[in-house]
């Protein structure tokens, strides 16, 4: 019989790992997973490299080289990341040859300081697609309007490009446009449409906790008519996947026009929504609960081991990503009607997302810059500046 995980591929759905760590490969694990329950592409980003960095042995050796010392910040940080990346890449070489190029990616983030800048950006990931050199690299780029500008260039160039920090279903819109527009771009060039791909991140947990926070505070607050409240309470734990399945049906629209027809002809594959932050933060949601409300064809589940391993033990497989739609459109409409600030709540969690990256990158600076010292200091220091100064002067004079 069929593991639930197993299972999720007969529905068209993928599972990739979210968030990368060493001992992944160093221990065989990651080719355990590929073999046994079908994973078949590995996300990453700054936080999983810091937690890497800070206080490992071995990166505290491969640092301590002779020449690290001349290293600058940039350079030491990608000593230890594009090592990473590269085993990664080639434990997954077969899934991305077998699946003919739909699968077997490891997606890696451009210095997230440059969330706001299309031009650096679009540098970066030439560079690092480039230093990398590995066919299965994806590009991590955020939903920022100068992200997704980025994501359609690179496209264009053939690039493979994953777009994050995703939370409402108009951005979504915004980032598959962006893809057709790269598409249509690379086509216009002659280009081979069968060798790039896209997926684009949609975060679930952070919009239910953002979201269930604020009608937690209009309700103790006790603001507004009874049958109101009724409303709001209604809502809580709903709107992450509500919001998800309207974005699903977007995808579909979007992939099945006479446009998109005209590119398939080409070879190209359809960019695929990825489930992102499927771990609930709230304690008191079923730990398998954005996985088993998500499953649909040429969509892509990303887990981290916790929840890969719960939703392997318990998890049940159904095609329920169609499932339940009016209803997850009438809860939309609700969320309007309540006065909800979905809109304004959604920019601050990526926002706040941005900035989680930022801080994390700045730390693996830090760490890398000490050889791997646990020894660090406050985020605003003038230790950060310096070494944000580096990077800085780095990507302009490259």
């Amino acid at each position: 019989m069929k593991t639930p995980l197993q299972a999720l591929q007969s529905h068209g759905q993928s599972v990739w790992l979210d968030n990368h760590r060493r001992s992944l490969i160093a221990s065989g694990e990651l080719k355990r997973l590929i073999a046994k329950d079908g994973v078949c592409g590995l996300t990453s980003n700054t936080t999983a490299f810091e937690q890497i960095a800070i206080g490992s042995e071995d990166y505290r050796n491969l640092l301590a080289v002779p020449e690290s010392p001349k290293l600058d910040a940039k350079e030491r940080y990608e000593r230890i990341v594009v090592r990473e990346i590269q085993n990664a890449a080639d434990a997954l070489s077969s899934v991305y040859a077998k699946s003919k190029r739909r699968d077997g990616y490891v997606s890696l983030e451009v210095f997230p300081h440059l969330a706001h800048e299309s031009q650096a950006t679009l540098t970066e990931a030439r560079r690092l697609r480039k230093t990398v050199a590995r066919e299965n690299l994806m590009l991590q780029v955020p939903g920022t309007p100068e992200g997704i500008a980025a994501a359609q260039q690179l496209i264009s160039e053939g690039i493979n490009v994953h777009v994050t920090m995703l939370f409402a279903e108009a951005t979504y819109e915004q980032a598959a446009a962006a893809y057709l527009t790269g598409l249509d771009s690379l086509a216009q060039q002659g280009g081979d449409l069968s060798q790039v791909a896209s997926v684009a991140s949609f975060y679930l947990s952070r919009i239910d906790t953002v979201v269930d926070q604020w009608i937690g505070e209009q309700l103790e607050g006790a603001h507004g008519a009874h049958g109101h409240q009724g409303v709001l309470r209604s809502l809580l734990g709903k709107v992450a996947i509500a919001s998800a399945k309207v974005a699903y049906q977007k995808q579909l629209a979007i992939f099945s026009g006479d446009r998109w027809q005209a590119l398939s002809r080409r070879g190209a594959q359809p960019q695929r929504l990825l489930w992102a932050d499927t771990g609930p933060n709230n304690p008191s949601y079923a730990d398998s609960f954005y996985v088993e409300e998500l499953i649909g064809s040429d969509t892509i589940s990303a887990m981290t081991l916790a929840t890969l391993t719960a939703f392997r033990q318990h998890g049940r497989a159904g095609p329920t990503l169609t499932e339940k739609v009016p209803e997850a459109m009438s809860i939309m409409d609700l969320v309007r009607q309540a006065g909800i600030p979905f809109a304004h709540l959604t920019d601050r969690l990526l926002a706040d997302g941005l900035k989680r990256s930022e801080q994390s990158f700045s730390e693996m600076l830090k760490a890398t810059t000490h050889g791997g010292s646990t020894c660090l200091h406050d985020p605003t220091d003038f230790l950060r500046m310096k070494l944000l100064k580096e990077l800085y002067e780095g990507r302009k004079h490259a």
